[in-house]
Parts: structure tokens; sequence; C-alpha cells
């Protein structure tokens, strides 16, 4: 399915639970970028290294790729309004106890439990856009997307004002925003009965439903792309602010910029990018680019300004690409869309989970040079693959 241009009044005239959903998504989204400006405060203040405060991504990022392969069967038994204030619950509470806690292992297993909780709400919340949306599941599609662009965006720019104060206040500051989208949620957004749009987004009734989902070859195409795409992109957000010399206000004003771009172009470019050259030419573009600033991170790492214009501009092919690809893999097949969505998410977070913790490593083994040119050829990967298996996905263009 081609996405149109962008047409603001369609994004911007949605009932009240969608806005509800929209602002939960942008939270829960938040969580992962919050913590990127706190990293190296979080090493001195707790006598942590880089490799171990890297698992602070790790362990979130694993907990919900896996969480992710049964959000489709829980929001199947208790709807998808219950299984969206789960999710808001377990990230408020697990968000405030790292924020009290004073080990850095004990915050990368409440980082673990937070994961949990997002996993419930950022897998839900696109089934929820996509049904309660009034103007289709392209624009429901966007809104999400455009849900991580802002949260990417806010997410440092939180973490780094709170950081200033102390390393504990984006935790805390987390745990009470979450909180505020519990209560919109509760008070805005209906018990959500399932129906019929042009794909089906009845919920999984099965747990093996994501396990088959994958044995479908666009799906699982996707899939392995978003890993290795994704492997290069949490390799940025976990260890570049690590090299870019900057205090947590520094770093977050870095990835405003970044976040400010990638919602940008995933709301406003990557539309017309698809509309005008189609997903497959738009998504080899982007990730050689992309692939490019990685590596060109991995040589000049140690010229602040070369790193920090790199990590700007990256978020504009990250935005493009994240659209692009969720799109794409949504409208790939005829299976429901939390069924694909769960399995698609899983390797995609694989992963995201994957790459912190392997730059921590490589980071300390040999240089910080290395972390971004590892990357960089992920990144590369996914072109390649994308390039070998267009057959499997080149329908997306023509419906």
């Amino acid at each position: 399915m081609s996405l149109l241009p962008f047409n603001s009044e369609k994004i911007v005239n949605q009932p009240k639970a969608v806005w509800a959903v929209f602002f939960a998504s942008i939270i829960a989204f938040m969580g992962i970028g919050l913590v990127d400006p706190i990293l190296p405060a979080i090493s001195n203040k707790l006598g942590a290294s880089p490799s171990e405060v890297t698992l602070l991504f790790t362990s979130y990022m694993a907990v919900m790729a896996v969480t992710m392969l049964f959000t489709g069967f829980v929001t199947n038994k208790i709807g998808i309004k219950r299984t969206l204030l789960l999710g808001a619950v377990i990230v408020a509470l697990f968000s405030t106890l790292a924020g009290l806690s004073n080990n850095v292992w004990t915050i990368i297993g409440l980082r673990g439990g937070w994961g949990l909780g997002n996993a419930f709400l950022v897998a839900t919340a696109l089934t929820a856009l996509v049904t309660l949306s009034k103007k289709g599941s392209a624009k429901a599609i966007i809104m999400y997307e455009a849900s991580i662009g802002l949260g990417f965006s806010m997410g440092p720019l939180l973490g780094g004002l709170l950081g200033e104060i102390s390393w504990r206040g984006p935790f805390l500051g987390v745990g009470v925003l979450m909180a505020v989208a519990f209560i919109s949620l509760i008070t805005l957004m209906p018990k959500v009965k399932e129906h019929k749009t042009q794909t089906t987004v009845k919920s999984s009734s099965s747990l093996l439903d994501p396990f088959r989902a994958m044995n479908n070859h666009a799906i699982l195409t996707f899939g392995i792309i978003a890993f290795l795409y994704n492997f290069g992109f949490f390799t940025l957000l976990s260890y570049a602010p690590f090299v870019m010399g900057l205090d947590a206000y520094g770093i977050g004003l870095v990835f405003l910029g970044w976040g400010i771009l990638l919602a940008i172009t995933s709301i406003f470019v990557a539309p017309k990018l698809q509309h005008k050259f189609g997903t497959i030419r738009s998504m080899s573009v982007i990730l050689t680019l992309f692939a490019v600033l990685l590596l060109i991170i991995g040589i000049w790492v140690s010229t602040q300004w070369v790193v920090i214009v790199s990590i700007i501009l990256s978020g504009a092919f990250i935005g493009n690409n994240n659209t692009l690809i969720t799109t794409g893999v949504m409208h790939a097949s005829s299976i429901e869309y939390p069924t694909v969505s769960a399995a698609y998410s899983f390797l995609r977070f694989i992963g995201a989970a994957i790459a912190p913790a392997l730059a921590g490593v490589l980071s300390v083994i040999f240089s910080p040079h290395i972390p971004f040119i590892v990357g960089g050829f992920f990144v590369i990967g996914a072109v390649i693959f994308l390039l070998l298996n267009r057959k499997h996905i080149q329908h997306v263009d023509k419906t």
C-alpha cells in the first residue's frame, strides 16, 4: 500500500482516544533515549564502566524484544485498553524504582522490567492507533512513527535537563509522566472493540502466531533488515554519549537536534519518498547513507564537531527508514496487525539489544572507533540483504 503525501488535516482530525494513545506512545519512546545524556554521569557516580552502563539499553531491549512475542496474546485475553494500562503501570513502577536505586546492576535489572512494560505499550499502541483512527491505517502508522520521533527527540532533552540536577531525575521524571499517560488513557480511551479495517486488527489467539508469521518471506525479510539496521541505530544511540565530550545537557541538545530531524522526516518526508520512489529504492539509498555516517563517526571519532554533526544528520535517515520499513512490513501480508507487529518487533529489538553490549565490549578490547565501524557494516549488510531478497517484498510498492 502506498503512503499518500502528507495531509496534516487527516492526521490532526482524530478522536480524543487516538491522542491519548499517541501521548502514551511518546512517553514510552522517551524512555529509550532518556538515559542517553546521563550514561557518563551514571558511570561516574556509581563507579561503573561504559561497557556496564550500556547494558541499560541491552536489558531493556532484550526483555522488550522477547515480550513482543506475547503482546498480541495478552491483548487478546484482556483487551487493548487494559494492555496499555498494564504497560503504563509497569513502566511507571520500574522507572521510579530505578531512580531510587544506588547500584548499577540493580538499575540494569529494573530497566529490564521497564522494557517489559514498554513492550505492552509500544506494540499495543500501534494496534490501538490503527483500530481507533478514523483516517485509515497509513495515517495511523505515520502517527505511530511520529510518536517515535517526538519521544526520541524529547527523551534526551528531558534527560539532559533533569540529569543536570541529578542522574536520578530522568528516571523519576518518566515515572511521573507515565502516571499522567495512565490517567489520560483511562479517562479518554473507550473499551476498544475489535473490528475489521483494510486488514483485520484481531489480536493473536495463540502464543505461536508470531513464530508462524516469521514463516512469511516478506515479514521475515523486513524483520532481518530491521535487525541489521537497528544494530547500527542502537550502537549510535548507546555509545555516542561516551565520545562526544559533552555534559548531560550538551548531549541532550545534540540528541534533541537528532530527534527533531527524525520526527520531521518520519512524518513529512518518508511518505513523499515512498510515494515518488517506492519503499525498496528509498530504503536502499537511506540505509546506505546512514551506514556512511556511522563509518564517518568511526573514522573521525576523536573530532568532536564531526561526531556531533554526523549524529544530528543521522536523525533524518533514521526517521525516514523507520516510517518506510514499518509501513512496508505492516502491509506486506494479510496477517493480522498485532501478529505482524509482534514478529517484526521481536527481530527489530533483538538487534537493538545486542548492539549496546557489543559496542561496550568492542570499545574496551579495541578502541572507541570500532563500535561505529562495526555498526556501519551491519547497516551495509541490511542494504545487501534487502537487495538480494527484494523479490519477497517488492509487492508492497504495487498494492
